[in-house]
């Protein structure tokens, strides 16, 4: 039958994770950093980012409100999936997550990357950590599908949209039209970057949600970086970015955090906290879009993309020219470069 539903009997999201007090901050950084060979000033450096809010990751409170948005979200629309929470860095741990799963008897699961893009650390490594988590637990773990990745879908577009309306308000209604629009999206290695789709799927939403507003030029840079200075990454940075606009006498910016679904550090510390100093020092006004988090447009896209994946020839919406991502990676797909 077209409409034949398949058997899936949970929702996982799976995120980076993040220390939840002071005490946590330097053994979160470890588990980021295990492998990577950074010396430890740098470690502690970074670290500091988190000591600046208490040592409290803001990714944590926005998982449990984006649970809690999908909960309601399910269960006014009948739609009768547990949901689960598991983290690659922090607790909840992927392994701990899918061995309650395991526990609690769920078979298949589909899972949700807190992401919108396709890249090494965004998804393959995800998937790696998965595959991990199940070898650890054994033939009882459950099987876990991704969602397809959704920059271009219309619910992940609109609320953009909608947020970078509100955004340019803000600016003085004298200086609006001047005021350049810059997206702004996590850096990744060059070579990570190029084996796989992130920088095209990311210009193609800025794309689409300069059009909503009606913008036919805006920037895209980049932020966030954490590699060697000798190994090059995707640019440019976004305070350089800035400091250039101010030497072409630009008085307001609008930034949208294009990159990001909720406001977690790299966005209340790159940019609400580090950026914005810049644009102080450099006297321009800084305007920050908000984040997708739980706007109910984009919630309902996620229970949108969960039952596309349970019935056998659904709608797959998309806006723009790229069309829909596939659902099962081929072999190949965002290697680490």
């Amino acid at each position: 039958m077209d409409n034949a539903t398949q058997p899936y009997d949970a929702l996982l999201i799976v995120s980076f994770g993040g220390p939840e007090g002071p005490d946590d901050v330097i053994p979160f950084m470890e588990n980021v950093l295990r492998g990577r060979n950074i010396p430890r000033p740098r470690l502690e450096q970074v670290a500091e980012h988190y000591h600046l809010f208490g040592g409290v990751s803001p990714i944590n409170e926005q998982n449990r409100a984006l649970i809690a948005a999908l909960e309601a979200d399910f269960a006014a629309h009948g739609l009768d999936l547990p949901i689960y929470w598991g983290n690659r860095n922090w607790n909840p741990y992927l392994t701990d997550t899918l061995r309650q799963m395991a526990n609690d008897g769920i078979k298949r699961s589909l899972a949700l990357f807190t992401t919108a893009y396709s890249s090494y650390s965004s998804c393959r490594q995800y998937r790696e950590d998965i595959a991990k988590a199940q070898a650890e637990i054994g033939p009882e773990a459950p099987e876990v599908h991704k969602l397809r990745v959704f920059y271009n879908h219309p619910g992940f577009i609109m609320p953009n949209v909608e947020n970078l309306r509100r955004a340019f308000e803000q600016v003085p209604e004298s200086k609006r039209a001047d005021a350049p629009l810059v997206f702004s999206a996590h850096s990744l290695p060059a070579a990570m970057a190029h084996n796989s789709n992130y920088e095209a799927q990311i210009r193609e939403a800025c794309r689409l949600v300069a059009d909503g507003v009606g913008r036919a030029e805006w920037d895209l840079v980049f932020q966030s970086r954490s590699g060697p200075p000798h190994q090059p990454w995707l640019e440019p940075d976004v305070c350089d970015h800035l400091a250039a606009l101010h030497q072409r006498g630009v008085t307001d910016v609008v930034l949208m955090p294009i990159g990001f679904i909720s406001d977690h550090m790299e966005v209340v510390y790159d940019l609400d906290t580090q950026a914005q100093e810049t644009a102080n020092e450099l006297g321009l006004n800084l305007v920050r879009a908000a984040t997708v988090g739980v706007h109910p447009i984009f919630i309902s896209m996620i229970r949108e993309l969960v039952l596309e994946r349970m019935t056998n020839h659904p709608v797959r919406r998309y806006v723009g020219t790229h069309g829909p991502s596939h659902d099962v990676c081929p072999q190949n797909c965002c290697l680490p470069g």
